[in-house]
C-alpha cells in the first residue's frame, strides 16, 4: 500500500501561499493522472487509448458527426483528433467519408467492429466507478461542478481569432 504524503502546514490557503496540495488545478490535474492510469489496463483489451476511447463514446452516443463537431464535443483541435481518427480507422472501428452536400467536411461513422465495441466496453463505466470509491450520487455532483469549472474557465478565455 502507498504511503501517504506528508503535507506541510505551511503553505496553507489561509496564509495566501500557493501550494499544491492546496491548489484546486493541481488536484484537477493530478486525478486526470490517475483517471489515466486507471483507465489503461480496463481499455488495453479493448484495444483502445483513453482518447480513443472518449472519441468512441462520443460516436456511440451520435454517430456521423463530422470532424469539427467531433472536435467540439471533445474539445479537441483538428490537429489533435485526425491522428486519433487515423489510429481508429487503421483499428477498423471508424469510417472516415467526405460530405456529400460539403465536400470540406469528413463524417465520422462506426465500422460494423466499432458498434460492435459497445458491448464490450459495456463494463467500463462500473469499473471506473467502483475505482473512484465514490457513490453514484457523488460522482454525479463531483461531475457536475468539474463541468461547471470548466465552463466558467473556457467562458473567461477569449477565442482565438
Amino acid at each position: 500500500m502507498k504511503k501517504k504524503r506528508e503535507t506541510s502546514t505551511k503553505g496553507s490557503p489561509g496564509n495566501g501561499l500557493a501550494v499544491l496540495d492546496h491548489s484546486l488545478c493541481f488536484a484537477v490535474y493530478s486525478a486526470g493522472l490517475a483517471f489515466n492510469r486507471v483507465y489503461k489496463p480496463i481499455l488495453e483489451p479493448l484495444g483502445l487509448t483513453y482518447p480513443q476511447y472518449l472519441v468512441m463514446v462520443a460516436l456511440w452516443e451520435a454517430e456521423g458527426q463530422s470532424v469539427s463537431e467531433l472536435g467540439e464535443h471533445l474539445f479537441l483541435e483538428s490537429n489533435t483528433l485526425t491522428p486519433l481518427l487515423k489510429r481508429l480507422e487503421g483499428a477498423g472501428f471508424v469510417s472516415r467519408t467526405r460530405d456529400k452536400t460539403d465536400e470540406r467536411q469528413v463524417r465520422i461513422s462506426l465500422t460494423d467492429n466499432g458498434r460492435g465495441l459497445l458491448a464490450e466496453a459495456a463494463c467500463v463505466p462500473g469499473q471506473i466507478l467502483e475505482a473512484t470509491g465514490l457513490t453514484v450520487e457523488q460522482l454525479s455532483q463531483l461531475q457536475q461542478s468539474i463541468s461547471s469549472l470548466r465552463d466558467n474557465l473556457r467562458a473567461a478565455v477569449p477565442e482565438k481569432a
